[in-house]
């Protein structure tokens, strides 16, 4: 697998991190994404011992920030005090980006929403470049209102101007997006991790993400962008629903990362 690829955790449901782990090792894996949830229960020393048997290394987490809507001050002060804590387990595992969901907005208006996460997260955003941990944003469906407020990329990256953090292209919800080269290059300067996956047309339902190869999203053709842009980063594979299932986690991720390190040898990047 292309050294520069990772394998998402949220990918494998309730299995524990020893299976993950091997079933990475097993996959030819060499970087994964973790989930907050278990390097704030487990920390960074006990995950450290755990990938370093394997020769593994954590390179991403993904974390919701804010459980409740940022109209919800004590919730954001709860989510600051978080994931300050997150920013120091990460920092000691060796992750560069933390990329989140931000909360739902709740009575506020998208752009009082968004000066509420600003505000909330600087100290955060401060205490990761002390730590060189980034934290990010992604890009995510509408369908997801409840617990985020970026949803197209154009949104992610307004939002990052807002907040000043780092952003994480999600491919599988920004392909479609008009002027998406431009909006691209716009995004670069703050890109910290792009996300991988494939959407078959007709599909209706979240999750349902395909194998890359298996849908209608022009990977090639966006890594070439991507890479002409300027990013040389992770490139995160986040597979999960009804048809990763049907496959198996493993067996989906070991496809996927064997078509997309062909794209990226074809394309010589």
């Amino acid at each position: 697998m292309h050294p520069r690829l990772s394998i998402h955790q949220v990918g494998f449901g309730a299995q524990s991190l020893d299976q993950f782990a091997d079933a990475c090792v097993r996959i030819g894996a060499r970087q994964l994404t973790l989930v907050s949830p278990l390097l704030l229960a487990d920390g960074a020393a006990s995950i450290r011992a755990t990938l370093a048997e394997r020769g593994l290394r954590a390179v991403n987490v993904a974390h919701g920030f804010c459980a409740t809507p940022l109209s919800d001050p004590a919730g954001r002060s709860a989510a600051r005090d978080t994931l300050l804590r997150l920013i120091d387990e990460a920092a000691a595992l060796g992750v560069g980006t933390v990329y989140m969901l931000t909360g739902g907005r709740g009575t506020l208006g998208w752009e009082e929403a968004a000066d509420a996460f600003a505000e909330a997260v600087r100290p955060c955003v401060e205490r990761g470049r002390a730590a060189g941990v980034a934290i990010a944003i992604e890009n995510a469906s509408g369908l997801y209102a409840d617990i985020h407020i970026a949803h197209s990329l154009s949104d992610t990256i307004r939002l990052a101007e807002i907040a000043d953090v780092a952003l994480c292209i999600e491919t599988y919800f920004g392909w479609p997006e008009a002027g998406l080269a431009e909006l691209i290059r716009r995004a670069m300067p703050r890109c910290t991790l792009v996300q991988l996956s494939d959407y078959v047309p007709g599909d209706r339902s979240l999750p349902s993400r395909a194998v890359p190869g298996d849908g209608a999203i022009p990977l090639a053709t966006l890594l070439r962008i991507i890479h002409d842009a300027g990013y040389t980063g992770p490139l995160d594979l986040e597979l999960l629903g009804p048809r990763i299932d049907a496959e198996g986690a493993e067996a989906a991720y070991a496809r996927a990362g064997a078509v997309v390190t062909d794209m990226l040898t074809t394309l010589r990047l």
